[in-house]
């Protein structure tokens, strides 16, 4: 699992001529791109892929859909599924199961969740048969619910047993201990105890059966081999105890984890299952799965918007915040992109759908949240890691104890067998297992609620802890579309009549200056003046006659090529050494005035910056293709601490693992799809507004669905409350175990009392981490 694994993959290339080295070289550095991957070589003639990747960064099934996007098909030579696991009692018990599945041959990856009840693989398809790996889970003792089954559809008996049995093993030692104070003790009690023992611990011994016979000593072997040992010692109130509180501590835990897996599922049910679809002038009711793109479907005011498309009539508001995570509803009107799962607020919408129900937003950032839950982050994997060496080393010492000890003292073997027993149970890491995967999920589930997809634990963990921050500027510091900044008269006119004169001839362009026009005439509340025999020069601007005389808006470039009058340049060079974008209006014999523009910077960016650089980040820097005195002129605006400018993506790479060298973990932010060698380079990509591009989705490391910029120090402050959160539970577990290690060797500690101290530990470990789902 940690490990980089090396396979060979066969790809068919349909290629003439010289065609096979432009695709082996496309895909090598589209497949490089990706973080996780170290190599990626492609044999043109023999069309083999060699490809080495740390898989549990990357899954193979993303690294499929790369290669698709790169016009390439990788042949089927992996398979990947994802089961859901009932009856998984605790996090060591998880590592257990991971262990035996990853031995079975064939098997590329595995990662067990059990913060999620999610068993994740990956395989070689000739090779091993999925059927095996349900076996090897059942054959473990723990049940593998078909893909996409809900919970709901269990039995009442699937769903309750455990409850049932912890309750009836609740009320027999109650009965034995009722009796034995009642004086009625003696085999009675006994009885009762033996009975309370078969209902709380039948699951128990199940699972450590299972155990002994994988040779996988997990916490339910541990806590049967301390009932046997309390039994044969006559000690069966304790037996009974020991099981009852194992019993009712599992099902507390199992319950405080079903909420943390309740967020992934809450998305799920947020698309409808059915919607309107319009034929001609009949509405019919459709299930979505039966929707296809190119339908148009009818939302309502007050429904949900059942598939990703665009509008195509109507106008109204849509609340986007279970995508997005936006607050305010976005406005919609014909033509704008809507998605699944969001709610229209007033207005009916006709929607032209164009993504189907398994390829929609929503759908990608539920699979991606599922997908990111299964990359283990390096602390997770270093209490794994842990765990492995540390459960035989106390097997070990529970056995000096019990046979050792005795001997050297010369002491009764009945207190120090004891003594071992709650050596064993106690000294089980399940509260340091856990410490870890259940404030990651937490954290991510937290995150994908408001609007940040982050792709795996790993980056949940260096988002807090990043040196420097480098921004692409346009779309991400900036709006990405032009304002108008400075109006500047050369004849007398007054500002408001060259707007106004200007927009009468802009009105017919698309051009991204003509919008930032209308918008600034609109803004002052300006009259529309009508122009007529408008024409577009392309490349220069344009020209219309207003009234009775002809009137030009453009660079210097139209006024050189016509000749036309350029008798005043004033301080509008000086607006040009600005980086601003310069338009003339002039008339048939004199220059009348100017107006400049520039891309302006989105209202939040200068707060979310101050915010970023409070949680501790040393250094910002802008990266952008744009002209250095643009670029300066934002930076000085935002405080930015150097600028790179007129770079092409290729140096951005470069610059990004510069930076690495220079001051340690960088984080990238930009669109996703220019910057896509950047993001992967760096510790941490981001990519903003990514709801709107499936290549942001799959580029990014962490994915801003909205084109909001405060996300970030979001994302910052969320990274280091959950490190402070799992260091929290670390220490506390670590101390706990420690405490209890030391106080059954003093001789305080019996089993029940023990059994408390672990489960209690393993509990508030949980309830902690549960924290971050706020």
């Amino acid at each position: 699992m940690e490990m980089l694994e090396e396979r060979d993959f066969k790809i068919p290339v349909l290629c003439e001529g010289n065609e096979c080295v432009r695709c082996s070289q496309k895909l090598k550095t589209g497949l490089e791109e990706v973080k996780g991957v170290a190599q990626a070589h492609l044999d043109p003639v023999g069309s083999i892929l060699t490809l080495s990747y740390d898989a549990n960064i990357v899954s193979f099934e993303s690294l499929e859909r790369r290669a698709k996007a790169l016009g390439c098909a990788l042949a089927e030579q992996f398979g990947h599924e994802t089961y859901t696991l009932t009856g998984l009692d605790c996090a060591d018990c998880a590592i257990k199961l991971e262990g035996a599945v990853r031995r079975l041959p064939g098997m590329v990856w595995t990662s067990a969740n059990f913060a999620t009840a999610k068993l994740s693989i990956e395989y070689e398809a000739d090779k091993l048969d999925p059927a095996r790996v349900i076996k090897t889970v059942e054959n473990l003792g723990y049940g593998v619910m078909e893909a996409g089954k809900p919970a709901e559809e269990l039995s009442w008996w699937q769903r309750h047993k455990r409850t049932f049995s912890t309750a009836m093993s609740g009320v027999f030692l109650a009965a034995g201990l009722a009796g034995s104070y009642a004086g009625a003790g003696g085999l009675s009690a006994d009885i009762s105890y033996a009975l309370s023992i078969v209902f709380g611990g039948w699951s128990v011994a199940k699972s450590g059966f299972y155990s002994v016979k994988n040779r996988t000593f997990d916490m339910n072997f541990l806590v049967m081999v301390a009932v046997l040992g309390a039994m044969a010692l006559g000690e069966w109130v304790e037996g009974a105890a020991v099981v009852f509180l194992f019993s009712i501590g599992s099902a507390l835990e199992a319950a405080s984890m079903e909420r943390t897996r309740r967020v992934i599922r809450s998305m799920i049910e947020l698309a409808p299952a059915e919607a309107d679809v319009r034929h001609g002038d009949h509405i019919h009711r459709k299930p979505v799965e039966e929707i296809v793109v190119g339908d148009i479907i009818q939302v309502k005011p007050g429904e949900k918007i059942a598939m990703d498309g665009f509008v195509v009539a109507g106008r109204s508001a849509v609340d986007q915040a279970s995508v997005t995570g936006e607050s305010m509803p976005v406005g919609k009107a014909e033509g704008d992109k809507v998605f699944a799962a969001t709610i229209n607020q007033h207005g009916a919408l006709d929607i032209q759908v164009t993504k189907s129900v398994a390829d929609n937003t929503i759908s990608k950032i539920i699979h991606m949240v599922e997908q990111a839950q299964t990359h283990k982050a390096p602390t997770q994997l270093f209490t794994e890691r842990f765990g492995r060496y540390y459960t035989p080393i106390v097997m070990a010492a529970a056995l000096i104890t019990a046979v050792a000890l005795p001997l050297l003292t010369g002491g009764d073997f009945g207190p120090w067998l004891e003594r071992a027993l709650v050596l064993l149970v106690v000294a089980c890491p399940c509260a340091l297992i856990i410490s870890t995967p259940v404030a990651l999920v937490s954290s991510i589930g937290n995150a994908a609620r408001h609007g940040v997809l982050v792709k795996g634990g790993a980056y949940i963990e260096a988002a807090g802890s990043i040196d420097v921050f480098a921004f692409d500027k346009t779309g991400t510091l900036t709006a990405g579309e032009p304002e108008v900044t400075d109006i500047v008269s050369l004849n007398g006119w007054d500002e408001e009549k060259i707007l106004q004169y200007v927009w009468a001839i802009e009105a017919r362009s698309e051009h991204p200056i003509a919008r930032a026009v209308d918008f600034a005439a609109k803004k002052r509340a300006l009259q529309p003046l009508e122009s007529t025999d408008f024409q577009a020069i392309p490349g220069s601007g344009a020209e219309a006659s207003i009234g009775a005389d002809r009137y030009y808006v453009g660079s210097w470039r139209l006024f050189e090529e016509r000749q036309l009058p350029l008798s005043a340049r004033p301080d509008i060079f000086e607006l040009e050494k600005e980086g601003k974008t310069v338009v003339l209006l002039a008339g048939e014999h004199e220059l009348i005035g100017a107006l400049a523009l520039a891309d302006r910077i989105r209202e939040e960016t200068p707060a979310a910056l101050a915010d970023i650089r409070r949680a501790g980040v040393g250094r910002l820097i802008m990266l952008t293709g744009d002209n250095e005195p643009a670029a300066a002129l934002i930076a000085e605006q935002l405080g930015i601490d150097s600028v790179h400018a007129g770079l092409l993506p290729e140096d951005k790479l470069e610059l990004i693992k510069a930076l690495g060298r220079r001051y340690g973990n960088v984080a990238m932010v930009g669109d996703g799809v220019n910057d896509a060698p950047a993001l992967a380079a760096a510790t941490v990509g981001i990519a903003m507004g990514a709801a709107g591009t499936d290549v942001a989705l799959e580029t990014a490391d962490i994915a801003l669905m909205a084109d909001d910029v405060t996300k970030i120090p979001y994302t910052i402050e969320l990274s280091q409350r959950t490190m402070r959160v799992i260091k929290q539970n670390i220490v506390f577990s670590l101390v706990v175990v420690a405490a209890l290690i030391l106080t059954t060797f003093g001789g305080y500690l019996s089993l029940p009392l023990g059994i408390i101290g672990h489960e209690g530990s393993a509990l508030l470990v949980i309830l902690n981490g549960m924290r971050l789902l706020r």
